[in-house]
């Protein structure tokens, strides 16, 4: 579009509401670092109502990287976010999709889409999707894997007691299908131990995070995500005890897992970040906090839809940890 009508959309608005900013988009288009057969655009001025706004038509799945966001000089209340497309070349970005796809891809179907809406947030159509799969769920299998993810939803939403109560049901039928020394059971004694973690119900956590990593450790090699995810489990319970200490070992020997396995730009890995820059909030070692919890945002930021969630949970905790500094 052409910038001066940009503008003047942005500062109509502005003028009408003084409790709002504006954000003016710059995209920068390098052809010779694209390919059009797989990021197309075009200039459709010729066929647009107004043909003066010079209006770009993009295709659903264009990406653009975040290149430097400023104020203006001329209005604190207007900011501009300077982008730069890229596509399926971009090492960082191949590395991010191929790995999400290595992660649901023993999923076929609408597991796949469920289990891709909770990534990227979607909770409410997650849930309506869960709902209709467990109506038609044929097989103990089928219940038990929706039973664990409705769980892992309610978790992600805060509610608790309810998904402590999903995620029994699926422990309930894995138990009579499966080994007890099961890597599928790895994961749902891990959850259901962030549950009750989360419930403040910190020796019953201990009892399920300590049965997720003994088949972990059993079931998995040394470098594999899931056993970081097993100690970031533990970790978060001594956090929450207030053993700060313990916390970070566990904290760091995820990470170092992590970092080994997982893309830099892997959301697990801001995950990691977060979890050690809180331990440093917490201990009261504020410099610490912060530089982990900017690498964690700038991470979730490449990697995660602006409106995910987890995004202004990280903004609010840097927010508070500069106030503390």
């Amino acid at each position: 579009m052409e910038p001066k009508v940009g503008m003047e959309f942005v500062e109509r608005t502005m003028k009408n509401n003084q409790d709002i900013v504006g954000v003016i988009f710059i995209m920068i288009i390098d052809q010779s670092k694209i390919s059009t057969s797989n990021t197309s655009f075009a200039m459709i001025d010729e066929h647009s109502a107004i043909p003066s706004e010079q209006e770009i038509l993009f295709t659903m799945h264009t990406v653009f990287r975040v290149v430097e966001i400023k104020q203006t000089a001329k209005n604190n209340r207007l900011w501009e976010v300077h982008l730069a497309i890229t596509d399926d070349n971009d090492p960082q970005l191949a590395g991010l999709t191929d790995c999400i796809k290595e992660e649901v891809r023993g999923s076929t179907g609408w597991r796949r889409m469920g289990q891709l809406m909770l990534k990227v947030g979607h909770f409410n159509q997650a849930e309506e999707l869960y709902n209709e799969l467990l109506e038609n769920a044929s097989t103990d299998s089928d219940r038990a894997h929706i039973y664990h993810m409705l769980g892992y939803l309610k978790d992600d939403q805060r509610k608790y007691p309810e998904a402590a109560k999903f995620y029994e049901k699926s422990l309930e039928i894995k138990r009579k299908i499966l080994p007890e020394d099961d890597a599928s059971l790895a994961s749902t004694y891990g959850n259901i131990g962030r549950v009750y973690n989360n419930m403040g119900e910190y020796s019953k956590a201990f009892e399920f995070y300590e049965k997720d990593l003994e088949i972990t450790k059993i079931s998995l090699p040394p470098n594999h995500p899931d056993l970081a995810t097993s100690y970031n489990n533990i970790g978060s319970v001594y956090r929450n005890m207030g053993e700060y200490s313990n916390a970070l070992e566990f904290y760091e020997k995820a990470n170092k897992i992590n970092q080994q396995s997982l893309p830099a730009n892997h959301p697990h890995i801001a995950s990691d970040y977060n979890n050690i820059g809180l331990v440093y909030k917490n201990m009261g070692e504020y410099s610490k906090a912060l530089s982990y919890l900017e690498k964690a945002l700038s991470i979730k930021q490449q990697s995660l839809p602006s409106t995910h969630p987890s995004i202004k949970k990280v903004m609010n905790r840097i927010a508070a940890v500069k106030k503390k500094l």
